[in-house]
């Protein structure tokens, strides 16, 4: 078995001029993918356009479109933390993450790429259906070093998930696993979570951590999952990484999206807050994203 070959992406990652270009499709439209459960945590997927509302303030918008697919194509990054940190559970990771790819990859229509990250971020594999190669890429990987888990979120979401447009036509979505402490990086939490904003990608996290007890780093995989509309899980022994693959692949085929064209629209460059309600349902959870970059005017 040849070994997996593996790019080293250069995380001088100064600010490049060319970042406002890749947001080539229409900045006047806003594209929100999210779940609706009931209290129990169960999937409802028989609700319609008018039973949502979008709020931008107080203001409510306008849908200009509304799909429930569970068939969308699916782009998603892997981030596989390789520091020192989670030596011990490195072996289990890989095997875990690898069956998920098994599971949740149908061929010529879903891709996945795998980005690694100890003191910099490597590009294990690019997008992909071939299972065999990702699984190879993934069991090719090495844990040493520290941690630069904010520059493997913003390169895998500027340089990778953000390639394909129109992004409403396909479901991007990312997948941590890491204990969560940031030590190298060069971009921040909140540079990373932009990034992930403007490439509509919803962040699940898996922590790595086993002590038992909330960590900084938990708290970090906690809020990137809140803020984009994911969840983070925290398995309390390697085994359970299992289930918790397996709750990500069910929620990737049970998701709404909706495109709206916010009104008043303002080229501000600024974060503008939504939210999302069932106006039919007032006893339905719904968890999205909780909100949007504004295109910044010519």
């Amino acid at each position: 078995m040849k070994p997996a070959v593996i790019f080293v992406v250069a995380l001088s990652l100064v600010a490049q001029s060319s970042d406002q270009s890749r947001f080539s499709a229409d900045v006047t439209r806003v594209n929100l993918l999210f779940t609706v459960s009931d209290r129990k945590g169960r999937f409802v997927q028989d609700l319609l356009k008018d039973d949502f509302e979008i709020l931008e303030g107080k203001k409510a918008q306008t849908i200009v479109q509304f799909t429930s697919e569970a068939n969308l194509p699916l782009r998603l990054a892997i981030l596989i933390d390789s520091s020192n940190s989670i030596r011990e559970r490195f072996k289990f990771q890989q095997e875990a993450a690898t069956d998920f790819i098994n599971a949740v990859i149908r061929p010529r229509q879903d891709k996945v790429t795998i980005v690694s990250f100890d003191m910099t971020a490597e590009l294990v594999a690019d997008f992909t259906d071939d299972t065999e190669k990702l699984g190879n890429a993934i069991r090719g990987l090495r844990p040493g070093g520290g941690t630069a888990m904010y520059d493997a979120i913003y390169f895998a979401c500027r340089d990778k998930l953000m390639q394909d447009q129109p992004l409403e036509k396909f479901r991007r979505a990312m997948v941590i696993l890491s204990d969560g402490d940031d030590n190298q990086s060069r971009w921040t939490r909140e540079q990373a979570l932009e990034m992930a904003h403007k490439a509509d990608v919803v962040i699940y996290a898996i922590s790595t951590n086993r002590t038992g007890l909330e960590t900084d780093g938990d708290k970090v995989l906690k809020y990137f999952a809140q803020e984009t509309g994911g969840l983070a899980f925290f398995p309390f022994k390697a085994q359970d990484m299992e289930q918790d693959f397996s709750n990500i692949a069910s929620e990737l085929r049970h998701q709404y999206s909706v495109l709206f064209r916010p009104e008043p629209f303002v080229a501000d460059g600024l974060y503008h807050a939504v939210k999302i309600v069932v106006k039919t349902h007032k006893d339905l959870v719904v968890r999205a994203r909780h909100g949007y970059y504004a295109p910044t005017a010519n």
